[in-house]
């Protein structure tokens, strides 16, 4: 009785082997014919059964469904992609631990394959704001390929780009663990004859230099976006309302990049969020003393300034940039828009007064000091004007400050300026 058992067993177990090879030979058929969804059923039927099968023969099904489903993907079934890379990693993995390696090789060239048609597809994603979609893509071509960090960086792009910001977090969290750095050196060249800028790759460097037919070589560093990671590590914390864990991330950017006073500006905006203004002003005293002639940190200065509402400090530190750089058309724009913001803030305290005579002296009061405001602003503008005399920016606010003052004579000559 137990020897008719054992040799039941043994025809059960050649007849599901012989059934599987059967299933895979149909799904090869079908991918012959290009019928890829009628592979996929096929091996369907083996799916429960093939991680009992050999080695041999899990390799090959575990190679044809790779390309069952390769092929959908590159028909634009999205979905088809995670499954055909654990196929072919499946693969791999099989004949590694057989010792036996006969898809390996090409099921390796196939997952290269996958990484570029990934890439492509994210690309589309992200054309058509899928951001999400694309994130998910940027992330798969980066555990395909982990040596490309760049990936995993342009997935947590994405992601931002879409406001998924725990899978954001995520990503910029593994770039911080894998101390991912970014920066790169970008080789060019300019071609004689068009007088073009030409980009190329580092190999191709030292060729192009022995030709006749280029000058000006260069090799510029990029920026590292060590900074950047850590920055936007504590805006997400910071927009996602988790304080604490955002000041401990700038705390932790800071002491990475010492230098970068824009972290520090980014901190005190978050302070002043949190209701410390205390902290915010000493925070935006010690930028300003970190880079007392850049005018570009004076300028976000007074742009964080303003955007709290204090107007004088806006005002400074746009004077202060203006010092640095006369010509500043934004600090200039901005620190007429102070005087500006300042007189409208008068017209709602002016709608609220009455007909009486102590009323009508406020009233009176109230737009003389308004408007005294408002002729500051286009003083401040008129300035830049001499030497800025076709900057629409420009005469766009001064003609706007004019029809608020009611001053027509200056309002139709910038609206002539204008072109209008």
């Amino acid at each position: 009785m137990k020897t008719r058992i054992l040799i039941a067993l043994t025809v059960l177990a050649t007849t599901v082997g012989f059934a599987q090879k059967d299933e895979i030979k149909a799904a090869e058929k079908a991918m012959k014919n290009g019928d890829a969804a009628t592979a996929k059923a096929a091996l369907e039927g083996a799916a429960s059964t093939v991680d009992g099968a050999d080695a041999k023969l899990q390799a090959h099904y575990y190679f044809v469904k790779g390309n069952v489903y390769a092929d959908l993907a590159q028909k634009g079934d999205t979905g088809a992609f995670e499954p055909a890379i654990e196929a072919y990693q499946k693969t791999i993995s099989v004949e590694e631990e057989s010792g036996k390696a006969k898809y390996s090789n090409e099921a390796k060239q196939k997952l290269s394959q996958m990484t570029s048609d990934l890439v492509n597809a994210a690309v589309a994603d992200n054309n058509n704001k899928k951001f999400k979609e694309g994130a998910e893509k940027l992330y798969m071509s980066f555990k395909l390929s982990p040596t490309d960090t760049i990936y995993l960086y342009y997935a947590a792009s994405s992601a931002v780009n879409g406001a998924h910001y725990d899978e954001a977090l995520a990503y910029y969290n593994e770039l911080k663990e894998l101390n991912y750095d970014g920066s790169e050196t970008k080789y060019s060249a300019t071609e004689i004859a068009s007088g073009e800028t030409v980009e190329m790759a580092a190999q191709e460097y030292d060729l192009y230099k022995k030709s006749n037919a280029y000058k000006d070589f260069k090799e510029e560093k990029t920026p590292s976006k060590k900074a950047e990671i850590v920055k936007n590590i504590a805006l997400i914390y910071q927009q996602q309302g988790k304080n604490e864990e955002a000041l401990a991330a700038y705390e932790d950017a800071i002491k990475s990049n010492p230098d970068d006073v824009n972290l520090v500006l980014n901190k005190a905006n978050l302070y002043y969020t949190m209701g410390d203004k205390d902290k915010f002003k000493e925070l935006m005293a010690e930028a300003s003393a970190m880079a007392p002639d850049n005018p570009d940190l004076l300028y976000n200065i007074g742009v964080i300034n303003m955007e709290q509402g204090n107007i004088e400090e806006a005002r400074d530190a746009y004077k202060k940039a203006l010092a640095v750089d006369p010509s500043y058309v934004n600090a200039l724009l901005n620190l007429s828009t102070t005087y500006v913001n300042e007189g409208n803030a008068l017209i709602d305290e002016m709608n609220s007064l009455g007909t009486s005579r102590a009323d009508t002296e406020r009233y009176e009061e109230l737009k003389q000091k308004k408007d005294d405001l408002f002729q500051e602003g286009a003083t401040v503008l008129e300035e830049a004007l001499k030497a800025n005399p076709d900057n629409e920016s420009i005469l766009t606010q001064l003609k706007n400050i004019y029809g608020a003052l009611g001053d027509t004579e200056n309002f139709m000559r910038v609206k002539k300026l204008l072109g209008e």
